[in-house]
């Protein structure tokens, strides 16, 4: 069964609070146990694209939380990385390790394909490229496949990538160079994206702290680099003195506990929605803190699965994902010049490009 209707909410921006979106599908198969929820944010610069998360959440509520938030920030996120694309997102409620079968993830096919191309799908927490594999044996609008499929395979490799270029412009902005050589970098969350940016900043020269809740994650870091030094939790990491934050893991940990405390100059991470609520942007400038918007930074990774629509080119989509760093640098220079926050000034851009070039759409182009 699929129940479909549309939501009217207030807007309060593209990483926190409620907004209104287009469509809003709520998907039921009770004989595979699928429990999720599709959220279209907006098409009005091409089909939405965002990743499906399978997460246990404590409440269907919570969940609808989550995927509002979650396809506006696409939204945003693919408007500032220049992709014709439009925002979207997907949830799975359930624990991926224990309800996860191919039953529930074809029958979750069906409902994306019921959509027609409205809604393109790929990887996010709790799901990988074999998953989206199974997936696309019910539906064509499905990106982020293996690349024995054909696929872009493990979106992480660019995003990780596009953050680093993102921390990059940031340290250009704050300290006159592009390199974090001798910075003191603190990652929160040493996931799929997480340890990826690690291998960028000691590369770079980088001085790496980390921490996480799995401490096999931690382990597999550490094994691979000794120099890396590993705090208890995320508390202890952000008290520590760092140059850049970057949170990796799940969003909304910059509440106002967190940014009175911040001892870093830079917050600059792969997680989405950093921000716990609005306003959080200003606590920071007024601090002297430079942030980073996330879906700016980390907007690699839907670079890399949007270029597999087209045919996927790895060195094509690095390259486009590179361009982090100037767009970052741009925002940066747009909020100094309009005196905003650095996520107005990226909100700002994305809504103009939507506006000025979704408008297009309206112009006759016969049959």
């Amino acid at each position: 069964m699929t129940d479909v209707f549309g939501l009217s909410h207030k807007d309060t921006g593209p990483s926190t609070g409620q907004a209104r979106h287009e469509q809003v599908v709520f998907c039921s198969d009770d004989r595979s146990g699928l429990h999720a929820i599709i959220a279209v944010y907006s098409t009005a610069l091409g089909p939405g694209l965002g990743g499906t998360r399978f997460y246990p959440y404590e409440s269907e509520q919570q969940a609808l939380a989550d995927v509002l938030n979650l396809s506006r920030a696409m939204a945003y996120k693919n408007a500032l990385a220049g992709l014709d694309l439009g925002g979207a997102k997907a949830v799975i409620i359930g624990d991926p390790a224990k309800d996860k079968s191919e039953a529930l993830l074809r029958a979750y096919g069906r409902f994306v394909q019921s959509l027609g191309g409205r809604y393109y799908t790929a990887c996010d927490v709790g799901t990988y490229s074999e998953d989206m594999d199974i997936v696309a044996r019910e539906s064509s609008f499905v990106t982020g496949r293996t690349v024995e499929h054909g696929g872009a395979g493990d979106s992480s490799i660019l995003t990780a990538w596009g953050v680093y270029q993102g921390m990059r412009a940031a340290a250009q902005y704050t300290y006159g160079t592009a390199s974090l050589r001798g910075r003191r970098v603190g990652v929160e969350g040493v996931g799929k994206v997480g340890h990826r940016l690690v291998e960028h900043l000691v590369e770079d020269g980088a001085e790496v702290v980390v921490c996480d809740v799995s401490e096999q994650a931690v382990a597999r870091v550490r094994a691979r680099h000794p120099q890396v030094e590993a705090v208890a939790d995320a508390a202890a990491l952000r008290a520590a003195e760092i140059d850049v934050y970057s949170p990796c893991a799940l969003g909304g940990g910059l509440d106002d506990d967190v940014v009175a405390g911040l001892r870093a100059k830079i917050v600059c991470g792969g997680a989405n929605n950093q921000l716990a609520h609005p306003g959080v942007e200003k606590q920071l400038a007024e601090r002297g803190v430079l942030y980073a918007p996330d879906y700016l930074v980390n907007s690699g990774g839907v670079i890399q699965v949007a270029d597999e629509i087209e045919g996927f080119n790895m060195d094509r989509a690095r390259v486009k994902a590179t361009q982090i760093f100037d767009t970052t640098l741009k925002i940066f220079s747009i909020a100094e010049e309009e005196g905003v926050p650095p996520a107005v000034a990226a909100d700002r851009l994305a809504e103009r490009r939507m506006s000025e070039v979704g408008r297009l759409r309206g112009i006759w182009l016969g049959r």
